[in-house]
């Protein structure tokens, strides 16, 4: 046993990196780490912000518990959102999630039967 840690102990001194041996994979694994997760969520939250920043009256918008509504007035850090008909409820602003957009549905394809 105390063989093989002598030599493990040699080997880790011959390296041709020397005392940087561990440390280029690790700022490579760091890099791939950046350009792989760090850098699109960080621009996904600069997107982010600059829609909360211009939402106004009138914007259909879905919050974060899914609820799917149009903006009445706009209040500092708090959006009040109209969801049904004289039904209007506040939420932070930081809540609404992205701008609704109505998806049309299309009608089935009536097949027509062969006689």
């Amino acid at each position: 046993m105390f063989a093989l840690l002598a030599q493990a102990s040699d080997s880790s001194q011959q390296s041709p990196f020397g005392s940087f041996g561990l440390l280029v994979p690790a700022a490579l694994f760091f890099v791939i780490f950046y350009f792989i997760v760090m850098r699109p969520q960080s621009k996904q939250q600069n997107e982010h912000k600059a829609f909360i920043a211009k939402l106004g009256k009138g914007d259909e918008v879905i919050t974060a518990s899914g609820l799917i509504g149009r903006i009445d007035k706009v209040a500092g850090d708090v959006v009040f959102v109209e969801i049904a008909n004289n039904v209007k409820i506040r939420v932070v602003k930081d809540q609404i999630a992205k701008a609704y957009q109505a998806v049309e549905e299309k009608p089935a394809a009536v097949e027509e039967k062969k006689g």
